[in-house]
């Protein structure tokens, strides 16, 4: 497909045939939901750490792990609360059952459980992220390798071997490998910073549960 030289990138886009256009909306959707994800981790990961943070001061400031678990809902945000919830109410039940804190590895299990249930939370659509960024560049790929494909053809139509008859149709072709690669960068960038938030919450509940076995034992006498 042959066009004028002087076409800019919209009058370009117009001109595509149905295939790179296809391409393109399914680059833009992938871009979208990228995006989307990437703003409403950006919410989690902040309110998270903040709520993590208030908790933790109010955890070492109780008196007893009652006091806590009684203040406990109004950080709800907090993925330590959840880690808190599953090593209190192994406690609760030991304490119900036998009348004290006597299968410490029981509570320990209950706790991890607690940081991989949170964990898994923080990495939902992180997939969807990991998808974007390496299958757009090869989606846009595709829409350029057909783009010019299509522009050889028409080229071998006109008659006409001259770079400047060809080159319209291959910069347009191009397009598609740069939307593919404007929607899989910032999705690479964001998975890896992500990743490193996730990291950093999954250590900040594991020291945590270290800090919760040391106050039961105190407060229980385990």
């Amino acid at each position: 497909m042959l066009v004028p030289a002087d076409l800019g990138l919209w009058d370009m886009i117009q001109n595509l045939r149905p295939v790179p256009l296809v391409v393109i909306a399914i680059l833009v959707i992938f871009s979208l939901l990228s995006w989307t994800i990437v703003f409403s981790k950006t919410g989690v990961f902040s309110r998270a750490k903040r709520a993590n943070r208030n908790f933790l001061r109010a955890f070492r400031k109780a008196n007893n792990l009652q006091a806590v678990a009684m203040a406990s809902e109004q950080f709800s945000a907090a993925p330590l609360v959840a880690v808190f919830d599953f090593g209190y109410g192994e406690i609760e039940r030991q304490i119900k059952q036998r009348g004290a804190l006597v299968n410490k590895p029981a509570m320990e299990r209950s706790l991890q459980l607690g940081i991989s249930e949170e964990v898994t939370k923080l990495e939902m659509n992180m997939n969807w992220l990991a998808t974007v960024a390496s299958v757009s560049p090869f989606i846009g790929l595709f829409g350029t390798v057909w783009g010019i494909i299509d522009a050889f053809q028409g080229l071998g139509n006109a008659g006409s071997a001259s770079l400047r008859a060809v080159a319209p149709g291959i910069s347009e072709a191009l397009i598609t490998t740069a939307i593919g690669l404007a929607a899989a960068i910032p999705a690479a960038i964001f998975y890896n910073v992500f990743g490193t938030r996730i990291k950093e919450l999954g250590t900040r509940m594991e020291d945590f549960a270290i800090e919760f076995q040391n106050f039961a034992e105190r407060d229980f006498g385990g």
